[in-house]
């Protein structure tokens, strides 16, 4: 069985993937923006120094995509939030439920 095809492993993985890519593009705006002298900085101590800050960087925002993933996988999704909801049910108490919304036909 290929590791994919676990839905837990698929998970990650899309979510490390995400990560990833939210760290390359940011050390990517931080290098254009030369944000610091951080690209002359780079640029003077070789590769070896992007390198280090790009795995820095991919592994604090993989881990961050990864575990929010695995944190939200007990939720359920919820429609509105809590005091539209709790409105709509003290006006349904009242009233009673609505009545469902009628399609209007045109042409």
């Amino acid at each position: 069985m290929s590791l994919l095809r676990q839905p837990l492993i698929r998970l990650l993985a899309v979510n490390l993937a995400a990560g990833m890519a939210v760290a390359l593009l940011l050390l990517g705006g931080l290098l254009a923006l030369n944000f610091g002298g951080l690209r002359e900085l780079i640029r003077g101590d070789g590769a070896a120094a992007a390198i280090l800050l790009g795995f820095g960087f991919i592994v604090t925002f993989g881990s961050a995509a990864m575990g929010s993933a695995v944190m939200m996988l007990g939720r359920e999704r919820k429609r509105g939030g809590g005091k539209a909801r709790a409105r709509r049910r003290s006006i349904e108490q009242r009233h009673g439920p609505r009545p469902a919304a009628r399609r209007l036909e045109i042409g």
